[in-house]
Protein backbone atom coordinates (compact mmCIF):
# COMPACT_ATOMS: atom_id res chain seq x y z
CA UNK A 1 0.00 0.00 0.00
CA UNK A 2 1.15 3.60 -0.67
CA UNK A 3 2.50 5.38 2.55
CA UNK A 4 1.90 9.24 3.59
CA UNK A 5 4.81 10.89 3.64
CA UNK A 6 4.34 13.67 6.57
CA UNK A 7 6.56 16.69 6.64
CA UNK A 8 10.23 17.86 8.03
CA UNK A 9 8.19 19.47 11.17
CA UNK A 10 6.58 16.19 12.09
CA UNK A 11 9.51 14.02 12.00
CA UNK A 12 10.77 15.08 15.56
CA UNK A 13 11.58 12.09 18.01
CA UNK A 14 8.12 11.06 19.94
CA UNK A 15 5.99 12.85 17.29
CA UNK A 16 3.88 10.48 16.93
CA UNK A 17 2.82 10.31 21.05
CA UNK A 18 0.46 13.19 21.10
CA UNK A 19 -1.88 11.89 18.10
CA UNK A 20 -1.81 8.22 19.72
CA UNK A 21 -2.78 9.46 23.27
CA UNK A 22 -5.52 11.32 21.05
CA UNK A 23 -6.45 8.27 19.66
CA UNK A 24 -5.97 6.24 22.56
CA UNK A 25 -8.36 8.77 24.60
CA UNK A 26 -11.25 8.50 22.05
CA UNK A 27 -10.72 4.53 21.68
CA UNK A 28 -11.30 4.57 26.12
CA UNK A 29 -14.21 6.68 26.13
CA UNK A 30 -16.19 4.63 23.35
CA UNK A 31 -15.05 1.61 24.83
CA UNK A 32 -16.51 2.92 28.04
CA UNK A 33 -19.33 4.09 26.73
CA UNK A 34 -19.80 0.70 24.59
CA UNK A 35 -20.39 -1.16 27.86
CA UNK A 36 -23.04 1.18 29.02
CA UNK A 37 -26.54 -0.68 28.63
CA UNK A 38 -28.52 1.64 27.84
CA UNK A 39 -25.73 2.67 24.92
CA UNK A 40 -25.26 -1.10 24.10
CA UNK A 41 -29.29 -1.36 23.78
CA UNK A 42 -28.71 0.92 20.97
CA UNK A 43 -26.75 -1.90 18.96
CA UNK A 44 -23.86 0.87 19.02
CA UNK A 45 -20.72 -1.11 19.92
CA UNK A 46 -17.10 0.79 20.80
CA UNK A 47 -16.10 0.80 16.94
CA UNK A 48 -19.10 2.80 15.95
CA UNK A 49 -18.84 4.91 18.80
CA UNK A 50 -15.00 5.72 18.44
CA UNK A 51 -15.91 7.06 14.81
CA UNK A 52 -18.69 9.03 16.10
CA UNK A 53 -16.37 10.41 19.03
CA UNK A 54 -13.78 11.28 16.31
CA UNK A 55 -15.99 13.00 14.21
CA UNK A 56 -17.48 15.46 16.88
CA UNK A 57 -13.75 16.26 17.31
CA UNK A 58 -12.39 16.19 14.21
CA UNK A 59 -15.28 18.87 12.96
CA UNK A 60 -14.73 20.80 16.05
CA UNK A 61 -11.75 21.20 17.90
CA UNK A 62 -9.33 19.30 15.63
CA UNK A 63 -8.04 22.46 13.61
CA UNK A 64 -6.03 23.73 16.82
CA UNK A 65 -4.81 20.12 17.40
CA UNK A 66 -3.59 18.85 14.12
CA UNK A 67 -0.12 20.41 14.05
CA UNK A 68 0.63 18.22 16.95
CA UNK A 69 -1.61 15.39 16.96
CA UNK A 70 -1.23 14.66 13.34
CA UNK A 71 1.24 12.21 12.88
CA UNK A 72 0.10 9.69 15.58
CA UNK A 73 -3.60 9.97 13.96
CA UNK A 74 -1.84 9.12 10.34
CA UNK A 75 -0.23 6.38 12.45
CA UNK A 76 -2.86 4.76 13.97
CA UNK A 77 -5.48 5.57 10.83
CA UNK A 78 -2.75 3.20 8.67
CA UNK A 79 -0.15 0.94 10.76
CA UNK A 80 -2.23 0.37 13.65
CA UNK A 81 -5.41 -0.76 11.74
CA UNK A 82 -3.03 -2.95 9.70
CA UNK A 83 -1.94 -4.42 12.99
CA UNK A 84 -5.70 -4.66 14.61
CA UNK A 85 -6.83 -6.44 11.26
CA UNK A 86 -3.58 -8.98 11.10
CA UNK A 87 -3.82 -9.65 15.80
CA UNK A 88 -8.10 -10.20 14.17
CA UNK A 89 -7.25 -13.52 12.86
CA UNK A 90 -6.42 -14.56 16.41
CA UNK A 91 -10.55 -14.99 16.57
CA UNK A 92 -10.95 -17.17 13.28
CA UNK A 93 -9.72 -20.56 12.18
CA UNK A 94 -9.77 -22.06 8.77
CA UNK A 95 -13.08 -23.58 9.11
CA UNK A 96 -14.71 -20.27 9.42
CA UNK A 97 -12.63 -18.52 6.19
CA UNK A 98 -13.87 -22.27 4.12
CA UNK A 99 -17.34 -21.05 5.40
CA UNK A 100 -16.47 -18.20 3.15
CA UNK A 101 -15.14 -20.01 1.23
CA UNK A 102 -14.82 -20.04 -3.28
CA UNK A 103 -18.48 -18.24 -3.19
CA UNK A 104 -17.25 -15.44 -1.14
CA UNK A 105 -14.22 -14.94 -3.48
CA UNK A 106 -16.37 -15.19 -6.85
CA UNK A 107 -18.91 -12.42 -5.17
CA UNK A 108 -15.71 -10.31 -4.96
CA UNK A 109 -14.69 -10.86 -8.34
CA UNK A 110 -18.06 -9.89 -9.72
CA UNK A 111 -18.48 -6.90 -7.11
CA UNK A 112 -15.47 -5.31 -8.27
CA UNK A 113 -15.64 -6.01 -11.79
CA UNK A 114 -18.69 -4.99 -12.25
CA UNK A 115 -18.47 -1.60 -9.90
CA UNK A 116 -15.39 -0.50 -11.56
CA UNK A 117 -17.11 -1.61 -14.96
CA UNK A 118 -19.89 0.52 -13.88
CA UNK A 119 -17.54 3.63 -12.98
CA UNK A 120 -16.00 4.02 -16.44
CA UNK A 121 -18.89 3.85 -18.08
CA UNK A 122 -20.59 6.39 -15.63
CA UNK A 123 -17.22 8.81 -15.41
CA UNK A 124 -17.09 9.03 -18.90
CA UNK A 125 -21.14 9.10 -20.68
CA UNK A 126 -22.93 10.00 -17.58
CA UNK A 127 -20.98 12.76 -16.07
CA UNK A 128 -18.21 13.61 -18.57
CA UNK A 129 -15.45 13.40 -15.84
CA UNK A 130 -11.92 12.51 -16.75
CA UNK A 131 -10.15 9.18 -17.12
CA UNK A 132 -7.79 10.05 -14.13
CA UNK A 133 -10.60 10.72 -11.70
CA UNK A 134 -13.50 7.84 -12.87
CA UNK A 135 -10.85 5.12 -12.42
CA UNK A 136 -9.91 6.61 -8.96
CA UNK A 137 -13.37 6.93 -8.15
CA UNK A 138 -13.80 3.44 -9.29
CA UNK A 139 -10.87 2.16 -7.88
CA UNK A 140 -11.74 3.20 -4.24
CA UNK A 141 -15.06 2.12 -4.74
CA UNK A 142 -14.26 -1.26 -6.19
CA UNK A 143 -11.31 -2.27 -3.66
CA UNK A 144 -10.93 -0.84 -0.41
CA UNK A 145 -11.28 2.65 -0.60
CA UNK A 146 -8.21 5.13 -0.25
CA UNK A 147 -5.82 2.91 0.28
CA UNK A 148 -6.77 1.50 -3.53
CA UNK A 149 -6.80 5.14 -4.45
CA UNK A 150 -3.04 6.04 -3.21
CA UNK A 151 -2.02 2.76 -4.76
CA UNK A 152 -3.86 3.22 -8.22
CA UNK A 153 -2.14 6.88 -8.13
CA UNK A 154 1.03 6.11 -9.22
CA UNK A 155 0.19 3.48 -11.94
CA UNK A 156 -1.87 5.68 -13.67
CA UNK A 157 0.16 9.00 -13.26
CA UNK A 158 -3.13 10.65 -11.22
CA UNK A 159 -2.85 14.59 -10.32
CA UNK A 160 -3.07 15.01 -6.51
CA UNK A 161 -5.85 17.52 -6.49
CA UNK A 162 -7.83 14.48 -8.26
CA UNK A 163 -6.42 12.27 -5.73
CA UNK A 164 -8.14 14.22 -3.18
CA UNK A 165 -11.04 14.64 -4.81
CA UNK A 166 -11.76 10.46 -5.02
CA UNK A 167 -10.76 9.75 -1.48
CA UNK A 168 -13.33 12.38 -0.21
CA UNK A 169 -15.76 10.73 -2.23
CA UNK A 170 -14.72 6.85 -0.84
CA UNK A 171 -14.73 8.59 2.76
CA UNK A 172 -18.12 10.08 2.64
CA UNK A 173 -20.26 7.11 1.87
CA UNK A 174 -18.21 4.39 3.19
CA UNK A 175 -19.04 6.33 6.71
CA UNK A 176 -22.76 6.46 6.08
CA UNK A 177 -22.35 3.15 5.01
CA UNK A 178 -20.94 2.05 8.97
CA UNK A 179 -24.62 3.53 9.73
CA UNK A 180 -26.69 2.15 7.02
CA UNK A 181 -25.79 -1.68 6.48
CA UNK A 182 -26.60 -2.86 10.45
CA UNK A 183 -29.78 -0.84 10.10
CA UNK A 184 -30.06 -2.74 7.11
CA UNK A 185 -29.86 -6.50 8.54
CA UNK A 186 -33.58 -6.71 10.07
CA UNK A 187 -34.78 -5.35 6.68
CA UNK A 188 -32.87 -7.85 4.66
CA UNK A 189 -34.27 -10.40 7.22
CA UNK A 190 -37.78 -10.03 6.49
CA UNK A 191 -37.21 -10.12 2.76
CA UNK A 192 -35.16 -12.85 2.69
CA UNK A 193 -35.24 -14.87 5.91
CA UNK A 194 -32.60 -17.26 5.12
CA UNK A 195 -29.82 -15.10 4.83
CA UNK A 196 -28.06 -15.97 7.74
CA UNK A 197 -25.43 -13.69 9.94
CA UNK A 198 -22.43 -14.80 7.99
CA UNK A 199 -24.03 -14.68 4.15
CA UNK A 200 -24.66 -10.75 5.54
CA UNK A 201 -21.11 -10.54 6.76
CA UNK A 202 -19.57 -11.42 3.33
CA UNK A 203 -22.38 -8.95 2.37
CA UNK A 204 -20.62 -6.18 3.64
CA UNK A 205 -17.31 -7.27 3.14
CA UNK A 206 -17.36 -7.70 -0.02
CA UNK A 207 -19.85 -4.14 -0.95
CA UNK A 208 -18.36 -1.85 1.65
CA UNK A 209 -15.21 0.95 0.65
CA UNK A 210 -12.46 0.57 3.36
CA UNK A 211 -11.37 -2.32 5.57
CA UNK A 212 -11.68 0.36 8.96
CA UNK A 213 -15.49 0.99 7.66
CA UNK A 214 -16.10 -3.08 7.05
CA UNK A 215 -14.88 -4.19 10.57
CA UNK A 216 -17.12 -0.95 12.28
CA UNK A 217 -20.22 -1.93 10.16
CA UNK A 218 -20.25 -5.75 10.72
CA UNK A 219 -18.78 -5.28 14.59
CA UNK A 220 -22.26 -3.54 14.99
CA UNK A 221 -24.58 -6.59 13.82
CA UNK A 222 -22.61 -9.42 15.38
CA UNK A 223 -19.84 -11.25 16.07
CA UNK A 224 -20.58 -14.04 13.47
CA UNK A 225 -21.46 -10.83 10.80
CA UNK A 226 -17.90 -9.45 11.77
CA UNK A 227 -15.72 -12.33 10.78
CA UNK A 228 -17.34 -12.64 7.94
CA UNK A 229 -17.17 -9.20 6.73
CA UNK A 230 -13.55 -9.24 7.92
CA UNK A 231 -12.48 -12.36 5.60
CA UNK A 232 -14.46 -11.49 2.51
CA UNK A 233 -12.75 -8.12 3.01
CA UNK A 234 -9.20 -9.08 3.10
CA UNK A 235 -10.20 -11.71 -0.08
CA UNK A 236 -11.38 -8.41 -1.51
CA UNK A 237 -8.35 -6.29 -0.39
CA UNK A 238 -6.03 -8.78 -2.20
CA UNK A 239 -7.19 -8.94 -5.14
CA UNK A 240 -5.51 -4.95 -5.22
CA UNK A 241 -2.40 -6.49 -7.34
CA UNK A 242 -3.75 -8.30 -10.18
CA UNK A 243 -5.94 -5.38 -10.48
CA UNK A 244 -3.22 -2.72 -10.92
CA UNK A 245 -1.66 -4.85 -13.22
CA UNK A 246 -4.65 -4.70 -15.18
CA UNK A 247 -4.86 -0.76 -15.05
CA UNK A 248 -0.74 -1.13 -16.23
CA UNK A 249 -1.18 -2.87 -19.40
CA UNK A 250 -4.36 -0.80 -20.26
CA UNK A 251 -1.97 2.58 -19.25
CA UNK A 252 0.57 0.64 -21.79
CA UNK A 253 -1.81 0.04 -24.37
CA UNK A 254 -3.11 3.20 -24.33
CA UNK A 255 0.75 4.64 -25.06
CA UNK A 256 1.49 5.57 -21.37
CA UNK A 257 3.74 3.79 -19.60
CA UNK A 258 2.83 3.18 -16.09
CA UNK A 259 5.47 3.91 -13.32
CA UNK A 260 5.99 2.73 -9.77
CA UNK A 261 5.98 -0.56 -8.26
CA UNK A 262 2.88 -2.75 -8.72
CA UNK A 263 1.83 -2.58 -4.25
CA UNK A 264 0.55 -5.35 -2.28
CA UNK A 265 -1.38 -5.73 1.01
CA UNK A 266 1.04 -8.13 2.76
CA UNK A 267 -1.14 -7.40 6.17
CA UNK A 268 -3.64 -9.21 4.29
CA UNK A 269 -1.82 -12.19 3.80
CA UNK A 270 -0.51 -12.18 7.36
CA UNK A 271 -3.98 -12.16 8.62
CA UNK A 272 -4.80 -15.19 7.18
CA UNK A 273 -1.61 -16.61 8.24
CA UNK A 274 -2.39 -15.85 11.99
CA UNK A 275 -6.27 -17.41 11.40
CA UNK A 276 -4.04 -20.62 10.23
CA UNK A 277 -2.11 -20.74 13.40
CA UNK A 278 -4.68 -19.93 15.70
CA UNK A 279 -6.56 -23.28 14.25
CA UNK A 280 -4.00 -25.03 15.77
CA UNK A 281 -5.07 -24.40 19.03
CA UNK A 282 -1.57 -23.43 20.79
CA UNK A 283 -1.75 -20.75 22.41
CA UNK A 284 -3.58 -21.27 25.78
CA UNK A 285 -7.65 -19.12 26.01
CA UNK A 286 -6.18 -16.42 28.60
CA UNK A 287 -3.54 -15.22 25.97
CA UNK A 288 -5.90 -15.33 23.46
CA UNK A 289 -8.60 -12.83 25.51
CA UNK A 290 -5.79 -10.62 26.45
CA UNK A 291 -4.68 -10.57 22.39
CA UNK A 292 -8.48 -10.15 22.00
CA UNK A 293 -8.77 -7.10 24.55
CA UNK A 294 -5.44 -5.31 22.82
CA UNK A 295 -7.02 -5.73 19.48
CA UNK A 296 -9.77 -4.43 20.02
CA UNK A 297 -7.75 -1.09 21.58
CA UNK A 298 -6.55 -0.96 18.39
CA UNK A 299 -9.44 -0.91 16.14
CA UNK A 300 -11.26 1.44 18.43
CA UNK A 301 -7.80 3.62 18.04
CA UNK A 302 -7.69 3.36 14.34
CA UNK A 303 -11.69 4.20 14.27
CA UNK A 304 -11.20 7.04 15.98
CA UNK A 305 -8.53 8.33 13.62
CA UNK A 306 -10.78 7.57 10.86
CA UNK A 307 -13.26 9.87 12.92
CA UNK A 308 -11.19 12.74 12.97
CA UNK A 309 -9.90 12.67 9.42
CA UNK A 310 -13.43 12.80 8.55
CA UNK A 311 -14.45 16.17 7.84
CA UNK A 312 -17.60 17.66 6.44
CA UNK A 313 -15.66 20.13 4.54
CA UNK A 314 -14.73 17.26 1.91
CA UNK A 315 -17.97 17.61 0.47
CA UNK A 316 -17.19 20.75 -0.81
CA UNK A 317 -13.81 20.07 -1.94
CA UNK A 318 -15.30 16.98 -4.23
CA UNK A 319 -18.02 18.81 -6.00
CA UNK A 320 -21.11 17.80 -7.70
CA UNK A 321 -20.19 15.40 -10.57
CA UNK A 322 -17.81 12.94 -8.57
CA UNK A 323 -19.45 12.98 -5.50
CA UNK A 324 -22.84 12.23 -7.36
CA UNK A 325 -21.54 9.22 -9.32
CA UNK A 326 -19.82 7.99 -6.01
CA UNK A 327 -23.28 8.14 -4.91
CA UNK A 328 -24.51 5.73 -8.30
CA UNK A 329 -21.71 3.47 -7.48
CA UNK A 330 -22.75 3.55 -3.47
CA UNK A 331 -26.48 2.71 -4.54
CA UNK A 332 -24.64 0.08 -7.04
CA UNK A 333 -23.50 -1.69 -4.34
CA UNK A 334 -26.02 -1.76 -1.83
CA UNK A 335 -28.23 -3.02 -4.27
CA UNK A 336 -26.51 -4.66 -7.32
CA UNK A 337 -24.11 -5.98 -4.52
CA UNK A 338 -26.59 -7.72 -2.35
CA UNK A 339 -28.59 -9.14 -5.92
CA UNK A 340 -24.68 -10.68 -6.96
CA UNK A 341 -24.56 -11.82 -3.32
CA UNK A 342 -27.91 -13.22 -3.40
CA UNK A 343 -27.75 -15.32 -6.82
CA UNK A 344 -24.09 -16.64 -6.19
CA UNK A 345 -24.88 -17.54 -2.51
CA UNK A 346 -28.21 -19.17 -4.03
CA UNK A 347 -26.56 -21.41 -6.95
CA UNK A 348 -23.41 -22.14 -5.05
CA UNK A 349 -24.77 -22.82 -1.81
Amino acid sequence: MAELTLPATHRAPGRHLPGLLLAAAIAGTAIWLGNQPAIAALGLGALTLAIVVGMLVGNTVWPRLQPVCDPGILLAKQRLLRLGIVLYGFRLTVQQIADVGLSGVVIDVITLCSTFALACWLGRRVFGLDRQTRWLIGAGSSICGAAAILATEPVIKADSAKVAVAIATVVIFGTLAIFIYPLLYPLVLAWFPAVTPTAYGIYTGSTLHEVAQVVAAGHAISPEAENAAVIAKMLRVMMLAPFLLFLGALMRRGGNIARGAISFPWFALLFIGVALFNSLHLLPPSLLQNINQLDNLLLAMAMAALGLTTHISALKRAGVKPLLMALLLFIWLIVGGGAINLLVQHLMG
